[in-house]
């Protein structure tokens, strides 16, 4: 029986996920469009022998400029890129159901994980908010029920179309004058409430077959989408507790819908501030926290729990009235994770924003490696997670540091590996199967595709 081993992803935003990491000494407020800046970070997340990377996206423009580092270069450009500059990690994408079309970003994402030679994995998401939804047509957004319907029939299509090419479709015979067999390939002609798709996909058969798919939502209808699609889920928990609850249920909901559990891999984002004590860490937390604009801070959570601007009180506790989760028609799941928080542990408006602007929900810790190693050892072996979102306050600083001292600790646990071995692709590397294709019987070897 192989040994279960961490998952690591690495979830790369601009100069850091504390909202203040942009105003340190040390950043660079234009990495965020600056492709050395992620070739850097993707080298440092490559010699940490994690699995992934991620990049978040979304087709708005995310704040006010005054904020923090806004707009982003778009992740599937940006990923074709770090391909060539890397060899063993995964590249996976945020893209929208709802402000795609099916053709065109199996397409793309098909095109990514051959020129990766198999590293290409998407993160499906389903785009909540009226400012998208205006930049396609539309004056509000779709109700949040409706979008995850639209998301399925989406992905329905896509898998269509990565397998409308069987893996023995080109048959490169010179002699006989055929390239490839028309009978091997499987148009979509799909008609259904979404769209509407004819033709096969115009790129072969992928080295993974199709992308790994990843999601995010924890809704209930996000965890039921999960439960029937995902291979891996990005989720947020701030104790131990709702992570093993979170975990029981998407495995258990994952076993109903005749999926076997252990093909989805759940990863918490953990944001991390390392000191070589304990002080230190915290006395770099206290220095981001410090720079945090509050004005800002308090308009994102009034958006956030669709309260009218100037509802909120820096140092006042949540109103008693908050609109009720059944009312969210945005992000659900973020919601009452926020809630929940400010409510548990009765926190101020002041003190929530400072925790939600180094993670936006997500657990933050500041500690020595020790610390961090054994909060993830614990986690990871108490049926909370299969990995982590590793999501470091500063970049590429705190990135640094955790390949350099926690993940030394993680191997020498037993929890990570040594180095990467030989090549695999993304789904290899999390203990995946390559699926089959839907239009055949039984499953054929990928193709012997070149690999950047």
């Amino acid at each position: 029986m192989t040994e279960r081993r961490l998952h690591l992803n690495a979830f790369l935003m601009n100069t850091g996920h504390h909202e203040a990491s942009w105003r340190l000494p040390e950043s660079d407020p234009y990495a965020h469009v600056e492709l050395g800046h992620y070739v850097h970070l993707a080298r440092i997340a490559e010699r940490g022998t994690f699995d992934s990377l991620f990049l978040a996206d979304g087709p708005q423009l995310w704040g006010n400029l005054a904020q923090r580092p806004a707009g982003a270069l778009e992740p599937l450009t940006l990923l074709t890129a770090l391909a060539t500059a890397t060899e063993h990690i995964g590249l996976i994408a945020t893209a929208s159901t709802s402000y795609n079309s099916p053709y065109n970003l199996a397409r793309r994402f098909a095109s990514l994980d051959i020129i990766s030679g198999g590293r290409a994995g998407w993160n499906i998401v389903t785009t909540a908010g009226a400012e998208a939804a205006r930049n396609f047509g539309l004056d509000a957004e779709p109700a949040h029920a409706e979008r995850y319907a639209r998301a399925a029939e989406f992905l329905d299509v896509a898998l269509k179309l990565w397998d409308s090419w069987e893996d023995d479709a080109i048959v490169a015979d010179k002699a006989a004058g055929v390239w490839g067999d028309d009978t091997r390939v499987h148009p979509a002609r799909h008609k259904g409430r979404y769209f509407s798709v004819e033709g096969a996909l115009n790129v072969p058969r992928t080295p993974q077959g199709y992308p790994l798919l990843v999601q995010a939502g924890s809704s209930e209808d996000g965890k039921e989408f999960a439960a029937r699609y995902a291979e891996a889920v990005f989720t947020a928990q701030q104790t131990i507790q709702d992570a093993q609850a979170f975990y029981a249920d998407l495995k258990s909901r994952t076993a109903a819908a005749g999926r076997d559990p252990g093909h989805i891999k759940v990863l918490p984002g953990i944001v991390p501030v390392i000191g070589s004590t304990e002080s230190e860490a915290l006395a770099a937390e206290q220095v981001l926290e410090d720079h945090i604009v509050y004005a800002h801070g308090v308009g994102r959570l009034e958006a956030l729990l669709q309260l009218p601007p100037g509802t909120l009180e820096l140092d006042a506790e949540l109103p008693s009235d908050l609109p009720p989760e059944s009312v969210i028609e945005g992000a659900k799941s973020r919601y009452t994770l926020v809630v929940e928080l400010a409510r548990r542990e009765r926190l101020t408006v002041r003190q929530l924003i400072g925790r939600l602007g180094g993670g936006r929900g997500h657990l933050t810790f500041a500690g020595p490696p020790e610390q961090v190693a054994d909060a993830i050892e614990q986690w990871f072996t108490r049926g909370a997670a299969d990995g982590f979102n590793i999501m470091p306050a500063v970049l590429p600083s705190g990135l640094d540091a955790f390949v350099d001292h926690v993940v030394p600790l993680l191997r020498a646990r037993g929890l990570l590996r040594e180095e990467y071995g030989p090549r695999q692709t993304l789904r290899e590397r999390y203990g995946l199967p390559r699926p089959v294709n839907q239009y055949v019987t039984a499953p054929v070897p990928a193709p012997a595709l070149a690999r950047v």
